[in-house]
């Protein structure tokens, strides 16, 4: 029987990068990987979506110079996208694979399914580590419903050949307004039912309002508070049905409905190792209640935020706490969140809601939109709210604006280093530019 240091069940970013720290530590280290290399984010999520989106941020920029750009003769091809798409991401998953086996780690593809506390079997074969990280991520939920088996999910929709025509999005979260953002530009007709009255519920509710109308004057169609009950195949297309009555003609449904941890068939409980339907349950320095074995990444039950950098992160603390460098409990930095819909919202933080009813803090907005139109490339409904403590440290911020990302990006520095406006004014940025502009109307309300 094979043994290794370290064993990971998946390959993402909440494995490979500890993987790497330890084999270069002198660690032998085997992933295994049931689907493909590198996990969803590399390949069938955050980098396909960016990369098809990118087209359509030319044309959201345009948009904000009528007269002076002629946008309506600007429009994306969707198969030179999708080629465009394949040619950059396909390679992928062989030139990571390579570059772990060039290391001297050890990649076996198949499922694998803990035996014992030290043992995991793969492809009918055993293999024993000392230490066990559970990588393992998150798939997409299908609602219980109907033709639930018709239903498509973002995997899917970021592969797409051809746009459909008309296209209907359960759920109003992150992955349906993103989508619904490409989909309308690219003249497709879109529907978005959501169970309650208000999508993207963790984001800034004047921003989202903001979002929602817009869309809606693009065309997108919101169908609130509807319960969907059905989705019914008609010839080449489908109904979707919904508690009230309401009846929706489409060629394409994609269950945005949320996503769940990866924790069945993997042998957690023959362990006795605790999960929820939220993810596997962890202590402050990330190992299960089997000592040995870690957690990391979107499968953990956690109230932090599950995205790539966070996976990343508890990555790289794993290592270090395999290697003995640090023994401290996991203390997770403020983390910005984004929303890649167009324009895109950001946050990070304590926000404004948070905010409201606590005399500690101060809630302000900067419409760096209106006051900055030549640097913001006249984008004149961009803004930020921002969160100041009792001593005058930014402590949250949530901003609409087609930069919202790379924005968002300066505020975390700023947030973490609990910077001062006299720090920033220590700093010199170049002029002019978005950012600098927004910094400088940034140092003065904090002041």
């Amino acid at each position: 029987m094979e043994k290794f240091d370290v064993i990971f069940l998946g390959s993402g970013h909440a494995a490979w990068h500890a993987a790497l720290t330890l084999q270069s530590a002198g660690q032998s280290v085997a992933i295994i990987e049931k689907d493909t290399i590198a996990g969803t984010c590399t390949n069938y999520g955050c980098n396909a979506k960016i990369l098809l989106e990118g087209p359509y941020e030319i044309l959201e920029e345009a948009s904000h110079y009528p007269g002076i750009v002629e946008s309506d003769q600007l429009k994306v091809n969707w198969n030179e996208l999708m080629n465009y798409k394949k040619e950059v991401l396909t390679p992928l998953p062989n030139m990571l694979q390579s570059r772990f086996e060039q290391q001297g780690i050890t990649v076996i593809k198949g499922m694998g399914q803990f035996v014992d506390k030290h043992t995991i079997r793969v492809n009918n074969q055993l293999i024993e580590a000392n230490h066990i990280v559970i990588a393992t991520g998150q798939h997409s939920n299908k609602l219980n419903i109907t033709g639930s088996e018709l239903t498509k999910d973002s995997r899917d929709f970021l592969s797409l050949e051809e746009m459909p025509h008309s296209i209907t999005f359960i759920g109003a979260g992150i992955i349906s307004i993103e989508f619904a953002s490409i989909a309308i530009k690219s003249g497709a007709e879109v529907h978005v039912i959501h169970h309650n009255e208000q999508p993207l519920a963790e984001f800034n509710e004047r921003h989202i309002q903001k979002l929602v109308e817009k869309l809606q004057s693009e065309g997108v169609q919101f169908h609130l508070n509807e319960q969907t009950e059905a989705v019914v195949q008609t010839d080449n297309r489908y109904q979707v049905k919904t508690a009230s009555g309401l009846t929706i003609d489409t060629d394409y449904v994609l269950d945005a409905t949320g996503r769940k941890p990866n924790v069945h068939n993997i042998g957690l409980d023959e362990l006795g190792i605790a999960y929820s339907d939220k993810g596997i349950q962890v202590d402050n320095h990330l190992r299960t209640n089997v000592p040995h074995i870690y957690a990391s990444g979107d499968v953990l039950d956690k109230d932090i935020p599950k995205l790539t950098p966070t996976a990343t992160f508890e990555s790289n603390y794993i290592a270090g706490q395999i290697l003995g460098i640090n023994e401290d409990a996991i203390q997770y930095p403020a983390i910005p969140t984004v929303l890649y819909s167009l324009p895109r919202l950001s946050q990070i933080g304590i926000t404004t809601k948070q905010a409201q009813d606590n005399d500690q803090y101060t809630v302000k907005d900067i419409p760096f939109g209106k006051l900055m139109l030549f640097e913001f490339k006249n984008e004149i409904d961009a803004e930020m709210s921002i969160v100041l403590d009792s001593n005058k440290h930014l402590v949250g911020a949530e901003i609409y604006a087609n930069d919202a990302a790379n924005l968002i990006n300066l505020v975390t520095f700023i947030v973490n280093q609990q910077m001062t406006a006299q720090d920033l004014n220590q700093l010199v940025f170049a002029f002019p530019g978005s950012s600098s502009g927004v910094l400088d109307m940034l140092k003065v309300a904090m002041m």
